[in-house]
C-alpha cells in the first residue's frame, strides 16, 4: 500500500490535528478545565478516524471499515453520556462502548490464531478481568451483570488485539487498564487515585491511537501482496 503525495499529507494534517486536540485535552483534565476537556473530547475520536482514514487506501479492507465502526461507537461512547444523568450516564457509556468493544472483536477475530487466545499468555488476561470484577463487585448493585459482560468482552478486545502485534497488543491493553479504571472509580470506594480523569483519558487515547496504529500497519503488510500479484499480472 503506497500513499500518493495528497494521502500522505492528508495523513500528516489528521495525526497533527488530532496529537493538538489530545494535548489540550489531556492538559484539561490535569488543570481541571472541565468544559474545555469535554469539548475536545468529542473531537478525539472523529480525528483518529480520519487519521486511518487518510493512512489506507480505497477500498477499504474488512479490518478498516470495522475498526471506524468501533470509533464511531467509541465517540459515541465519548459523546453520548453527556446528555444522561447518574446511573443512566454510565449505562449509556457502558452500552456505547461495548459496541465499540464487538467490533473490535469482530474486526481482530480473523487474527486469532496469531493472538494469545489460545497461549499462557491469556492467563494474564483472565485474571486481570477477574481480579476486576472482584474489585469492583461490592459496590456495582444492579450494575453489575452489564460490567461483568462489558469486562468480558474488553478482555476479549485486548486479547485478541495481541493477534495484529505488538504495538496493537499493548493498544488493547492500555485500553483495558483505562476501562478499568473507570470502573474502579465508579464501584470502588477506595480508589482515589489524583487526577484520576488524566490518567483515564492518557491511557485511553494512547490505547485507541496504538490499536489505530497496529491496525494500519496491518491492513500495510495484507495490501502488499495484492499488490506485487497485480503488479506480476
Amino acid at each position: 500500500m503506497i500513499l500518493d503525495v495528497p494521502s500522505r499529507r492528508a495523513a500528516t494534517v489528521a495525526a497533527v490535528v488530532f496529537v493538538a486536540v489530545a494535548a489540550v485535552h489531556l492538559v484539561a483534565q490535569l488543570v481541571g478545565a472541565d468544559g474545555v476537556a469535554d469539548v475536545s473530547q468529542w473531537f478525539l475520536m472523529p480525528l483518529l478516524g480520519a487519521t486511518l482514514v487518510a493512512v489506507t487506501t480505497s477500498p477499504r479492507s474488512r479490518l478498516v471499515r470495522i475498526v471506524l465502526v468501533a470509533l464511531a461507537f467509541s465517540w459515541l461512547g465519548d459523546t453520548a453520556p453527556d446528555a444522561f444523568d447518574g446511573d443512566a450516564a454510565f449505562l449509556v457509556m457502558i452500552g456505547f462502548f461495548l459496541l465499540a468493544q464487538l467490533a473490535y472483536i469482530a474486526a481482530f477475530l480473523p487474527y486469532r490464531h496469531r493472538s494469545l487466545l489460545r497461549r499462557p499468555g491469556v492467563a494474564g488476561y483472565v485474571l486481570a478481568v477477574a481480579l476486576l470484577v472482584a474489585a469492583c463487585a461490592p459496590g456495582a448493585g444492579a450494575l453489575l451483570v452489564p460490567a461483568l459482560v462489558y469486562g468480558l468482552c474488553l478482555g476479549a478486545m485486548a486479547v485478541l488485539s495481541t493477534g495484529l502485534g505488538a504495538v496493537a497488543g499493548v493498544g488493547g491493553a492500555l485500553f483495558l487498564l483505562s476501562d478499568a479504571m473507570i470502573a474502579l472509580g465508579a464501584f470502588a470506594d477506595w480508589f482515589t487515585p489524583p487526577t484520576e480523569g488524566f490518567w483515564v483519558m492518557l491511557t485511553y487515547i494512547a490505547g485507541q491511537s496504538l490499536l489505530v496504529y497496529g491496525v494500519a500497519a496491518a491492513d500495510r503488510a495484507a495490501a502488499t501482496p495484492r499488490a506485487v500479484s497485480s503488479v506480476a499480472r
